[in-house]
């Protein structure tokens, strides 16, 4: 396919881009910015469509690409959350991309890699709060929320994949979703949420920018997430912890009780009605209260 070809391209008679409120992102730029001698980034791709930048990029890890390569999609038509559910969402209205880290080369031992998902959810977090003036929240162990109406709605999520000595991470953010376009009635977007800004290249750079910076302090303490400060910005910036809650285990069955911490291994600590505390590695987290007023 020829520039002339593309939609929006030059030859396009409908113009640079179809829908005026969402520009495509400017790879030339983004990569200027973010690819560095030195830098984590080493390489980010934009892609018109794919099925799943995480797919792709686990499929590259396989074939030795570097740490550091980022693969970014205007829309993906096969993309996937935990427990395989699918992400869809109209082309270019969130961000969608994944991330190559190969942590074991800075000496990370692997028992500590279950940490990767939840910095991506502080970095971003992070980052979008400052970059697009709201206030988001961490539900964990991976869904980032934004208040919407008085409520909270997620309105991103991360993937985490390991490809033999490397992981892949991916990062699906909703940025300009109507309430018509929204997947789920309980979902909601940036936008919904009175960002300041919906301008997606911004946005992805800070959030890439967060990400290297809390890496690079992570990996230079061998991935030890009291010392680099992750245990304790994951568990401030955790909405899930102070709630009663339910934990919906893999493989069926559940676990009630107030969630009281993140553990060293980025487990969600739960005080059950008994007094006992269990630690829950995995598995999908349903709020049944607002957190304590006093917290």
């Amino acid at each position: 396919m020829t520039p002339s070809d593309t939609p929006g391209g030059p030859g396009d008679p409908r113009g640079r881009w179809t829908d005026l409120e969402r520009p495509p992102l400017n790879a030339t730029a983004l990569s200027r910015a973010l690819v560095r001698p030195g830098g984590l980034w080493a390489e980010l791709e934009v892609v018109q469509a794919t099925g799943s930048t995480n797919t792709d990029l686990v499929a590259r890890a396989g074939a030795g690409a570097p740490e550091g390569v980022v693969l970014v999609a205007e829309e993906q038509n096969a993309g996937r959350g935990r427990l395989d559910r699918t992400w869809t969402a109209p082309p270019r209205s969130g961000l969608f991309f994944s991330i190559l880290l190969r942590p074991g080369a800075a000496g990370v031992p692997t028992s500590r890699w279950g940490w990767l998902p939840l910095l991506a959810g502080v970095a971003s977090a992070g980052a979008l709060s400052r970059a697009a003036g709201v206030d988001t929240a961490l539900k964990w162990p991976n869904d980032l929320l934004v208040p919407v109406g008085g409520e909270e709605r997620k309105f991103g999520g991360i993937l985490a994949e390991r490809a033999d000595d490397a992981v892949v991470i991916g990062v699906g953010l909703n940025v300009s979703l109507r309430a018509d376009e929204l997947p789920v009635p309980t979902a909601g977007s940036l936008a919904l949420a009175n960002a300041i800004t919906t301008d997606r290249d911004p946005l992805l750079r800070a959030v890439l920018r967060s990400i290297e910076q809390w890496y690079g302090e992570w990996c230079r303490l061998e991935g030890d997430p009291a010392a680099c400060g992750l245990q304790e910005a994951y568990a401030a910036g955790c909405a899930t912890l102070g709630r009663r809650v339910r934990a919906e285990l893999p493989g069926g069955g559940a676990t009630v009780g107030e969630a009281v911490a993140i553990d060293g291994d980025g487990r969600l600590v739960l005080a059950s009605d008994a007094g006992v505390q269990e630690p829950v590695s995995a598995g999908d987290i349903v709020h049944l209260r607002p957190a304590s007023p006093e917290e």
